[in-house]
């Protein structure tokens, strides 16, 4: 297996002591939390370039590194939500868009096309790790509130943008 495909493993394995430090309430819990998140997130950024630099992408990497992410992400959500940080509605959104979007892969893959990740769908994910990471530090409510509607907001429009520019996958539907 290649380092980026073991970045990416170790990242969704980060996810356990993630949550067991913010479920078990030990002492700096947020503060430890936040620097799991920041070095699995990093560990993102790194296979990716790892992997483009010594062109290491593969069939697991395309699958295992979005989900990565996916799981990281909805992993500290539902933490906010749990909490009362973030309302569940904007979860639910965030939720949506992944299983959609997703799906729209699945049947443009059936029929013999990729869709890659569009420029809107990398900004969604960047905006949404930095808002997690403010959210995780005593940021105060109204900049809470507005890292859940950005979150919000690039999730609906980068959603919205991978329909528009697929539209004609879901003709025969």
């Amino acid at each position: 297996m290649n380092l980026p495909n073991k970045l990416t493993i170790l990242r969704i394995i980060m996810i356990l002591p993630f949550l067991l430090v913010l479920y078990l309430d030990v002492p700096y819990a947020s503060y430890i939390a936040l620097a799991i998140f920041i070095l699995a997130s990093l560990t993102d950024l790194l296979d990716g370039k790892i992997a483009r630099k010594r062109h290491l992408i593969t069939d697991f990497g395309k699958f295992a590194d979005p989900l990565a992410d996916k799981m990281l992400v909805t992993a500290a959500m539902l933490w906010f939500v749990d909490i009362g940080q973030m309302p569940g509605w904007a979860l639910l959104i965030v939720i949506i868009r992944e299983f959609a979007v997703s799906g729209l892969r699945m049947v443009a893959s059936d029929k013999g096309r990729v869709i890659a990740a569009g420029w809107s769908g990398k900004v969604k994910t960047a905006s949404t790790m930095v808002c997690i990471v403010l959210m995780f530090l005593p940021i105060g409510e109204l900049l809470n509130t507005v890292c859940v509607a950005v979150i919000v907001v690039t999730t609906l429009y980068s959603g919205v943008e991978y329909f528009m520019k697929n539209r004609d996958m879901l003709k025969d539907m």
